[in-house]
């Protein structure tokens, strides 16, 4: 890579951050300097991924490795913005590890995709942080959506009704809402978004049809992870403990479980 295209790409990073910095000061959101460090972020862990999978992306052993490596890490961040006590973390890590093995397997197992290191690779780095996002929406909205309905909470408790049962509605819309981003992505992939795995592959040297087909399955790996993660958090927590009056103004309190 020359020089001349390094200066470009540094030039070109700066500009869109200096635009994002600027508007999120001049709005004044909280914490507005976060996209800083999260590119420089970015940039490190890139630059160790690159480093450590070039070495290791023909060995299907250490790409599982540097799977578990990165859902050890999206389990980490969905547990901090979810409170970050013992038995969220055991929550948050269930659910995303069954998501994310049940997809795999699926995709492997039934000969859709060839159980190479690049594939799994791929398809598995992809679904799990989409499966981080999605548990951290559900969470956060399902925390939220309880607060605000408390009354109507206590009136289902008044009238004999579990916990799970006072808040099956609001869990249920929470979900809904946290996977609203994947469907939306999904129907209007070729129209609107030009999807990411679908480049990857062209660039890689795959026809486009078989390109569009790999783009298909990680599609329906990212609904299927999501799905079954939201569904496991919703199933796990304890909304009611996490809704109770007093709590409601601090996220980072508003725990799932």
């Amino acid at each position: 890579m020359s020089t001349s295209v390094l200066l470009a790409t540094a030039f070109a990073l700066a500009l869109c951050l200096t635009l994002t910095l600027a508007l999120r000061r001049a709005w004044s959101i909280p914490k507005w300097a976060d996209p800083a460090v999260a590119l420089v972020r970015a940039l490190l862990q890139l630059a160790i991924l690159a480093s450590v999978l070039s070495l290791a992306i023909t060995n299907v052993a250490y790409v599982f490795l540097a799977l578990l490596v990165m859902l050890g890490f999206g389990i980490w961040t969905s547990s901090r913005r979810l409170g970050g006590d013992a038995r969220t973390v055991v929550l948050v890590a269930i659910s995303m590890s069954t998501a994310v093995a049940v997809s795999v397997l699926t995709v492997f197992l039934t000969g859709a995709l060839s159980f190479t290191g690049q594939n799994l690779l791929a398809f598995g780095g992809i679904i799990t942080g989409n499966a981080m996002s999605v548990v951290t929406l559900s969470g956060r909205r399902l925390s939220q959506d309880v607060a605000q309905h408390w009354g109507e909470i206590e009136g289902w408790l008044g009238l004999g009704a579990t916990n799970r049962r006072a808040v099956r509605d609001i869990a249920s819309k929470a979900m809904s809402e946290a996977l609203i981003p994947n469907v939306d992505q999904t129907r209007v992939t070729g129209i609107v978004t030009m999807p990411g795995a679908f480049v990857g592959a062209v660039f890689a040297g795959a026809s486009p049809l078989e390109a569009g087909r790999f783009q298909l399955l990680v599609l329906a790996g990212i609904m299927a992870t999501g799905t079954i993660a939201a569904a496991l958090i919703m199933w796990g927590s304890d909304p009611v403990a996490a809704g109770r009056p007093g709590r409601a103004d601090n996220i980072k309190e508003a725990h799932v479980g």
